[in-house]
């Protein structure tokens, strides 16, 4: 048997001494105040049949994409679902990609060019880090949702270099943070980027299916799709499915179809996972607004539950589907979540690295599919556990 690299085991070793080894888990059977099915589509009979039905009606019995799109990939129902995003999402393009990571990888490494400045809120998705990490463009955090902070920083680097003549200057956030499950004044930041001619990305992937009239999402509840530069949304959340899409101009589609490599060098989605997106649209448009209404209420119960208990000082303030509650040190965190499981109840133990070290948190995902006496309970035994 070959010999594990020293240092490599070294970096377990280290892994495993701070208490945040990362293992693959199975959960059965729990409660689920964990996962991003908001509405509870991941497992939904109906939709599973509507999709199997647009398969049947499109006389389509094909396994997988057979190669990238660019190749022999780019099947019907491409044409099908960027079509409908873009209806959906008043966007005059859509452009479908493989996962959010791989739409973040892809946007990030290849439209901001060398000389460009990229600014971003020191709490995005590690897939924006990594795709601007691959980036020629310059970067530079600003404090979380803080726009006096981003325009001293601006200010800041502005004052230390002149940019390049035609250089461009993007301005990154989230519409609903993933760790925090808080929002930016997004009304401020658009108007913001619009005085100063700034481009604009918002990651929208926790506020499709929850926010907005049918689920749009944050931007377009806000009315604010206008002063947007690009939008990325993703399956795999609140619409039950896998794959991502990057949403802004048509000029923009045809620049990411050239030049961002995640999407020119990778095998498209299968035709089933393609249909069932497109049937997870039609969900929101149609029929999604009373299983929306449950998820909002149970928010809503969730929080007047927390303030009842007296554990609101801890819970990072949010108005979505994520509730994070801060309990410091890897081991304290994890201990607390092992007795919710031992419970029934699935609540994750989010540890540092993953977030900034005394910020280790339960994070807690509440769902359409939670019952009020769930979300009672849970929040009644994290009480007696602290």
């Amino acid at each position: 048997m070959l010999d594990f690299p020293k240092r490599l085991k070294q970096k377990l070793e280290e892994r495993v001494k701070e208490d945040s080894l990362r293992v693959l888990d199975y959960e059965q059977g729990l409660v689920d105040f964990t996962s991003n099915d908001y509405l509870g589509l991941a497992k939904d009979e109906t939709l599973f049949s509507k999709t199997f039905q647009l398969l049947l009606t499109k006389n389509i019995a094909e396994n997988g994409a057979t190669g990238s799109r660019l190749l022999t990939g780019n099947h019907s129902l491409y044409e099908t679902l960027e079509s409908l995003l873009s209806s959906f999402h008043m966007a005059e393009s859509a452009l479908v990609f493989n996962s959010g990571y791989d739409a973040n990888i892809g946007f990030f490494s290849s439209v901001p060019l060398r000389g460009d400045l990229i600014f971003y809120d020191e709490l995005v998705h590690a897939s924006i880090r990594d795709g601007m990490a691959m980036s020629n463009a310059k970067s530079y955090k600003f404090p979380h949702n803080d726009i006096t902070g981003l325009q001293e920083k601006i200010s800041a680097v502005l004052k230390g270099s002149k940019p390049e003549k035609d250089a461009e200057i993007y301005i990154v956030t989230e519409s609903v943070f993933s760790m925090d499950g808080d929002s930016p004044d997004l009304k401020a930041l658009a108007q913001f980027c619009t005085n100063n001619k700034y481009r604009l990305i918002v990651d929208e992937a926790h506020a499709v299916g929850i926010f907005g009239k049918n689920g749009e999402g944050l931007v377009q509840e806000l009315k604010l799709q206008g002063n947007v530069f690009a939008r990325i949304v993703t399956f795999g959340k609140a619409l039950g499915a896998h794959g991502a899409a990057i949403l802004g101009p048509s000029s923009l589609t045809a620049y990411l179809l050239n030049f961002a490599r995640s999407f020119i060098y990778s095998t498209g989605l299968s035709p089933h996972c393609i249909a069932t997106v497109i049937s997870s649209y039609e969900y929101l448009k149609d029929d999604s607004q009373e299983e929306r209404q449950r998820l909002k209420r149970n928010i809503n119960f969730f929080k007047e539950k927390a303030v009842k208990l007296n554990l609101q000082e801890h819970f990072v303030v949010s108005n979505s589907a994520i509730h994070s509650y801060i309990i410091s040190d890897n081991t304290r965190v994890k201990s607390v979540s092992k007795k919710l499981k031992d419970k029934g109840f699935n609540v994750k133990a989010i540890l540092y690295p993953t977030v900034p070290l005394g910020q280790e948190r339960l994070r807690f995902c509440i769902h359409s599919t939670n019952s009020e006496e769930e979300i009672g309970l849970v929040l009644e035994l994290l009480s007696n556990y602290l």
